[in-house]
Formats: structure tokens, C-alpha cells, sequence
């Protein structure tokens, strides 16, 4: 299958969606334009994507779950919003732009996440209205989102992330930062896809598997990247990490062998769903395909 194609389509859903929901106009305007400011900014959507794909996977149908799955991009937003701040990673560039604090300043970047996470949670409540997603299947879902979005998933990674600072490396502690802050929600996408789809144990086994391995494998690669991207292919200021003395996968075990854990993990992902049926071909190619990326 043509991955790329997958993926710009799949994008392309997800945008369209968004830029529906967010365009009636609601008061104190600024407040709307700070936030589909930071939503429209161009993302990947790797998140929602692999919800939708994790959903296909195990014979949904991704149209049923387009809102749910929309509403993930929401909390990574908010995230990346609140990450950017002076009290956090102080970072003037984001998707290539200046981040949302430089445009709107501090406290409205902060009420923009604010609204941005809660809306999430509105947008899945709202899904119990689909007849399609049985409500005690969406209701497992919500409940894992919240789960690894929260303080024992990202929240306590990021908040790990930020106490790590300028500490000695240690391996355990950098693993748990991985898995927490970044791992965590992607794992999470996958298995609220999943679990919509009223997929039995062992699938779902299976899914969460593929999910821990290319979740870690992401932040693998972004540790990388920030060594070797460019400013322009990553869309913010690279070296960031060294700078502010973060722990990471090359300053403990170095470049190369960073390189080789992420294949590692990118091979566990996709021998981990080999029992799959050709549905789950977008999930397998998602996964090598994240080898190649440049931001």
C-alpha cells in the first residue's frame, strides 16, 4: 500500500473535521483564534491517524469514530501548547511558527489549552449519540484517554520530564520520561481505537503492544532528530534538548545505538499484530514509515 497516500487522506479527514467543528464563532474571540491558531498549524495527526487505523484494524468502520479520534489531536495540541511555555520548555518556534504564547502571550496560550483539553473529552462524550459505538465500549475508551493523557501517562512523564533537568543520566528514569510523556497517548490512541471496535482480548493484547513499541520508538526518533534535524525540516529549533541538559536517548547511549533501539522497537511493533488480517497493513506500514521521517 501507498503509506503516504494513507496518511495525507487520513489527514485530510481529520483537518476537515476540525476546521468544521471549530468555525462557529464563540466569545471572547481571541480565545478561538488561539486556539485553531495552534490546531491549524499543520501537525501530523499521527495520533487520530492511528486511532482510525487501530479501529480498521480490527473491522471498524473509521468513519464511526472520526470525532473521537479528532478529539485526541486536542490533547496533543493542549500539550504542545502548554510545553512551549516559558515555564516549562520556553520555545519560540512550533510547526515552524512562533509558538502560541509569543502571539497571544502566557495566559491566554495557557486558557487555550485549557479549553483545548476540555473540549476533547465534550467532542468523546458526544459520541454516546452514535449508534454505531456501543456506549460501554466508548465509555472503556474515554476512560483510557484519560488515563494515558493524565497524570499516569503524559502528565507525569512531562512533569518527570521537567524534574529530570540538568540531573545525572539515569536509564530508568529517561525510560519512564519515554513512556509516560510521549509513549503513553500513543499507545492510548491505538487502544481506544481498538476497544471501539469491540475488539476481543487478545487483539487488543496485541494492539497495545504495537502501541508501547512505536510510541517509544517516536520519542527514539525525535531524540535523534533534535541531534541531527534541521530547524526547517522540524518546524522548531533543534539542539533544545542538549541546552537545557534534558535527558535523552543519545546522551546516554549515544547516536548509534539510539538508531539501532528504534529499529528494534519498530520490528517488535509490527511482529506484534503478524496475526492481523491485511486491515492492519496501514498500522504495519505506519510503523516502518516512521524510520524515514525528517520532523
Amino acid at each position: 500500500m501507498d503509506i503516504k497516500t494513507y496518511l495525507r487522506e487520513k489527514k485530510e479527514l481529520i483537518d476537515s473535521f476540525l476546521k468544521e467543528y471549530f468555525s462557529p464563532n464563540f466569545i471572547p474571540t481571541v480565545l478561538k483564534d488561539s486556539i485553531t491558531y495552534s490546531l491549524s498549524a499543520g501537525g501530523k495527526r499521527i495520533r487520530p491517524i492511528l486511532c482510525l487505523a487501530a479501529h480498521e484494524a480490527c473491522d471498524g468502520d473509521s468513519e464511526d469514530i472520526l470525532a473521537f479520534a479528532s478529539s485526541i489531536e486536542l490533547i496533543h495540541t493542549y500539550s504542545l501548547i502548554h510545553d512551549d511555555l516559558p515555564a516549562m520548555d520556553n520555545d519560540d518556534l512550533r510547526r515552524g511558527k512562533p509558538t502560541n504564547h509569543k502571539v497571544f502571550g502566557e495566559g491566554m496560550a495557557i486558557l487555550a489549552g485549557d479549553g483545548l483539553l476540555t473540549e476533547a473529552f465534550y467532542m468523546m462524550a458526544n459520541s454516546l449519540s452514535n449508534k454505531n459505538i456501543k456506549n460501554t465500549a466508548l465509555i472503556r475508551a474515554i476512560k483510557d484517554i484519560a488515563f494515558t493523557a493524565g497524570i499516569h501517562g503524559m502528565v507525569g512523564g512531562q512533569a518527570q520530564d521537567l524534574l529530570s533537568e540538568n540531573a545525572e543520566p539515569d536509564k530508568e528514569t529517561l525510560s519512564f520520561i519515554h513512556k509516560h510523556k510521549t509513549g503513553a497517548l500513543i499507545s492510548g490512541s491505538l487502544r481506544a481505537g481498538a476497544i471501539l471496535a469491540n475488539c476481543g482480548k487478545p487483539s487488543l493484547n496485541a494492539i497495545t503492544r504495537y502501541g508501547e513499541n512505536i510510541g517509544l520508538a517516536f520519542q527514539v526518533i525525535d531524540d535523534i532528530l533534535d541531534v541531527e534535524g534541521s530547524t526547517d525540516e522540524l518546524g522548531k529549533t533543534t539542539g533544545s534538548d542538549a541546552r537545557r541538559k534534558k535527558m535523552t536517548y543519545p546522551s546516554i547511549y549515544g547516536l548509534e545505538n539510539s538508531r539501532k533501539k528504534a529499529e528494534e522497537l519498530i520490528a517488535e511493533a509490527v511482529f506484534s499484530i503478524k496475526d492481523f488480517s491485511a486491515k492492519a497493513e496501514p498500522l504495519r506500514e505506519i510503523a516502518r514509515y516512521m524510520l524515514e521521517r525528517r520532523s
